[in-house]
């Protein structure tokens, strides 16, 4: 199996390909994932909040951080979703599962901001 002609890159050149890279699947991301878009809407709002409340470093590091991962979690469900469409199309069984398992990540996340807001915000 061939490899990337960009794996041999050290340096400042990996660094900068790397960069570009991460860029490239934000765009990616937010240009074909719905999903994904209504999850920075999201982080657009919560993030600010985090940092206009009167709170303590810690949690306003938990909340930035649970809202963060969720961003997380979705590129790499999409990435999955990807990968397996890109081996085929057709309805199978541990396609499903990988789609689902990752879903569930991503509902995971989601209910993680939920609590951890809520125990900041409660106190």
């Amino acid at each position: 199996m061939e490899e990337s002609p960009f794996k041999g890159k050290t340096g400042l050149r990996r660094l900068l390909n790397a960069m570009g890279y991460s860029l490239q699947g934000f765009r990616s991301a937010y240009r074909h994932e719905e999903a994904f878009r209504q999850e920075v809407l999201l982080a657009m709002v919560l993030i600010p909040v985090a940092f206009v409340l009167p709170l303590p470093g810690l949690s306003r590091a938990l909340m930035v951080g649970s809202v963060l991962l969720v961003l997380i979690i979705e590129l790499l469900n999409s990435a999955v979703e990807a990968a397996v469409d890109r081996v085929s199309l057709e309805n199978h069984r541990l396609a499903a599962r990988a789609k689902d398992i990752g879903s569930a990540a991503v509902f995971l996340s989601l209910a993680n901001v939920a609590v951890v807001w809520t125990l900041v915000l409660t106190g």
